[in-house]
């Protein structure tokens, strides 16, 4: 440097306030959104695990239509019943293992202590040949419903299953990224966020029938928030929990200026 560049005395050019660039709008900044990587969970109601009853109503309903003898019902109106009555057993013992599995939590090795023996039970009656002789213990057992009923019962809880999925289980869900986490809500348009610098991100004890056997890799997360102010923050029934919880780890290790 100059002794004439360093001299104070030296006047010095006053910038050009005309031509310099100013930003009037702050809408006109770049989002961080546009550049930071997120991740965004949902928690789910227990009606997302009642996807087999649904299911196995319409393949009740195929296996009616393509094999069902015509019964003729009083008014003179044609109807398709399965002769079997095992398919309509079938349908209510899933109706009621679901329910059954959705309304009681057994977690860790409780809910693998229940499934071995309830496995275990069934297996040795059929291996004995008792299957058969503890439904003729009650005569009038004889289960068959028609192609129009398992039509209608599966439609109607598919219609709920995809509502609770698709649209009321989306209305709150949390956006994770580099630095913080954000609770959003469609209604009402609210949001709150939280740093995520010392947040404590775990999964609980699994129910194995509940997330393993209808969720097919669901759980229950649990957020606490550091500071003076901690929260925790339940999100129950996300599904393929380990992938998530591996992914926010991964990305709540890296501060907003790593990001390239």
């Amino acid at each position: 440097m100059s002794v004439a560049e360093s001299d104070p005395r030296q006047p010095r050019e006053m910038p050009d306030l005309e031509h310099q660039e100013t930003i009037s709008d702050p809408s006109d900044l770049p989002s961080p959104a546009e550049k930071l990587p997120e991740i965004i969970i949902y928690g789910h109601s227990g009606i997302v695990y009642w996807w087999p009853v649904w299911l196995i109503g319409y393949i009740a309903a195929a296996v009616t239509y393509a094999s069902g003898d015509p019964f003729i019902a009083e008014e003179g109106e044609r109807l398709l019943v399965h002769p079997s009555p095992g398919l309509g057993l079938a349908f209510i013992g899933v109706l009621i293992t679901t329910l059954l599995i959705t309304n009681g939590r057994m977690r860790g090795i409780y809910s693998i202590v229940v499934l071995l023996c309830i496995s275990l039970a069934f297996v040795s009656l059929a291996w004995a040949g008792l299957l058969d002789d503890i439904a003729r213990l009650i005569p009038e057992v004889s289960v068959h419903m028609n192609a129009g009923f398992y039509m209608v019962m599966s439609t109607a809880l598919f219609i709920i299953w995809a509502l609770a999925f698709f649209v009321f289980d989306r209305l709150t869900f949390y956006r994770v990224r580099p630095g913080q986490l954000t609770q959003e809500r469609w209604i009402g348009d609210s949001a709150e966020s939280f740093d995520t610098r010392g947040m404590l991100f775990e999964k609980h004890g699994e129910d194995f029938m509940r997330h393993r056997l209808l969720g097919l890799g669901a759980g229950d997360l649990r957020l606490t928030t550091a500071g003076a102010k901690n929260r925790t923050i339940e999100i129950p029934d996300v599904l393929f929990v380990d992938r998530t919880v591996e992914n926010v780890q991964r990305l709540i290790a890296v501060e907003p200026h790593e990001v390239p």
